[in-house]
């Protein structure tokens, strides 16, 4: 009774969590715009190509987010190397500043960052927006490649250089592969956050770099059209796509290094 009550609840979470986008994405294939089935149709599809607003912001949304996200892991993965050799003073100060970031609410990033570009007097449109966007993309890569560095042996840096590599060799063959998984997953999440964002876009972005959000938010002042539950069957089916496709690689690589390291060892 036990276990059937625990495999109830965990169905009854996912079902609260996934059955809004199953009833998003059946819809989007509706004939009609109300939440009457009226017939199978690609129709929102096709419209919603031929929408320039939409795909205009779409572009926009999509160019700030890869922008951001690289620019997020170069500096993330920086920022982690430095706090990890730091001492444990700063680093426990840096890191806490670095959760505050996380914890902090979005409309007061939002309204900081919009006074702090006035102040400088830069225009909003796509630098600030991408500026804005790296600002709180930076922690999530940072916090997730911190436990790659602590978990990794603290030698094997060493090890590299005393087989004969040179000290940029030993980096790149030694060190970026054991935190690679914490810079693709940071990477991701922070490509995620960057997709999702409107708090912070709202107050950012200029009248030519809206983001998806925000044209959807000026959109629900009137009603929604079925175009919008199209592009969100769109945008869940590749962000899923690209989770499988990251999973099935991670599960492929955990097999062959343990196919690997079973072979030395037998010998």
């Amino acid at each position: 009774m036990k276990k059937f009550i625990s495999k109830f609840y965990v169905a009854l979470v996912f079902a609260f969590l996934y059955l809004p986008i199953l009833v998003l994405i059946i819809f989007s294939f509706n004939e009609s715009k109300g939440t009457i089935w009226t017939g199978f149709s690609f129709k929102w599809y096709a419209e919603l190509v031929q929408n320039e607003l939409i795909m205009t912001s779409l572009a926009n949304t999509l160019f700030i987010a890869v922008i951001a996200s690289i620019c997020s892991a170069i500096l993330g993965t920086a920022a982690a190397f430095g706090m990890h050799n730091m001492k444990k003073l700063p680093k426990s100060i840096l890191k806490n500043a670095t959760y505050l970031q996380n914890l902090n609410p979005e409309i007061v990033t939002g309204i900081s960052l919009m006074l702090l570009f006035t102040f400088f007097k830069l225009t909003p449109g796509y630098v600030t927006l991408i500026l804005a966007h790296i600002t709180f993309c930076v922690p999530t890569v940072v916090l997730n490649v911190l436990p790659m560095l602590r978990q990794m042996n603290v030698n094997l840096y060493e090890a590299a250089l005393d087989l004969g590599c040179n000290r940029r060799q030993a980096f790149f063959k030694a060190v970026m592969p054991e935190i690679m998984p914490g810079i693709v997953s940071g990477t991701l999440m922070a490509l995620t956050y960057s997709i999702d964002d409107f708090v912070i876009s709202y107050f950012t972005a200029g009248p030519d770099s809206q983001t998806l959000p925000v044209t959807i938010y000026s959109m629900t002042k009137k009603r929604i059209s079925p175009e919008i539950n199209a592009l969100s069957t769109i945008l869940f089916v590749v962000v899923l796509a690209i989770l499988i496709i990251v999973n099935v690689i991670s599960a492929k690589k955990e097999k062959e290094d343990a196919r690997k390291a079973s072979a030395f060892y037998g010998k």
